[in-house]
């Protein structure tokens, strides 16, 4: 339904002979809510089958062509969301620079070697033990709800819905960095970031402590050890972002602060 409004709003300032500006922040705003919407679905959806469909391949101990092409697929896809999300919102924001080029591959690989690392560590953790995750996500998902609400949103109108959001950004954060607050995201970067490390880390560990030493999954071992360089270069990647790459360093050099990704 939202599509097909941006469409027939598209179509109509296409063929107008003047537009107001009021019509194309209508357009901007109706784009913005269906890429929101786009990054819901991919971390509800998407990126819960990319852990899946590695899962199936690790534990039948082969991949046919479609399930590699699948997965590399469905990688770039989620990254992609992340990457398209943010440079829709700085193109509905007007008081925002936007992504430069350089600004967005930057941005799309720093998102991808965090990703990948995240999503092995739980298949390689539900390899090993299928129903612990019934447990694990739960708990991790609680704790960024938790990290949520302390940052106090204030996304929606009214108390309700507000905590339903928080719980769909408690969802993304299980795979991946998002920010909900303004403000300088030094801190919270460490936070987070040294909590999902740490989380990955305690599954991927699990996994080499209690697999079995006749596992014939023993060509996994040198792919989990550069998983962790994988996440670093990531995090140097994200670093080198917000140094020399970010759009705000165009009007403000030092001590700019990042917006909120809601």
């Amino acid at each position: 339904h939202r599509c097909l409004r941006a469409l027939k709003l598209g179509w109509k300032l296409c063929w107008a002979q003047a537009v107001s500006e009021q019509e194309q922040s209508r357009l901007a705003f109706l784009s913005h809510d269906i890429s929101l919407l786009r990054l819901l679905e991919t971390f509800l959806e998407n990126a819960p089958q990319l852990t899946l469909l590695l899962y199936v391949v690790l534990r039948t101990n082969k991949a046919e062509p479609s399930q590699g092409v699948g997965l590399c697929t469905a990688a770039l896809c989620v990254t992609w969301a992340l990457l398209d999300y943010h440079q829709s919102l700085r193109s509905f924001l007007q008081d925002k620079y936007e992504l430069s080029l350089c600004s967005s591959f930057v941005y799309f690989l720093w998102n991808l070697f965090l990703i990948c690392p995240r999503i092995l560590a739980v298949a390689l953790f539900a390899l090993l033990w299928p129903y612990g995750i019934v447990i694990h996500f739960p708990l991790v998902w609680l704790a960024m709800f938790l990290w949520v609400n302390m940052q106090g949103t204030d996304f929606m109108e009214s108390p309700g819905p507000e905590q339903f959001y928080r719980a769909m950004v408690a969802v993304i954060l299980y795979f991946s960095w998002f920010n909900v607050a303004k403000g300088r995201t030094l801190t919270r970067s460490i936070i987070y970031h040294g909590f999902i490390l740490g989380d990955s880390v305690l599954l991927a560990a699990s996994w080499l402590w209690c697999r079995s030493p006749s596992d014939e999954h023993l060509y996994l071992i040198p792919v989990v050890f550069a998983a962790l360089p994988c996440y670093l270069l990531g995090l140097v990647l994200r670093l080198v972002y917000y140094k020399w790459l970010h759009p705000n360093l165009r009007a403000q050099r030092a001590g700019a602060s990042d917006e909120g990704d809601a």
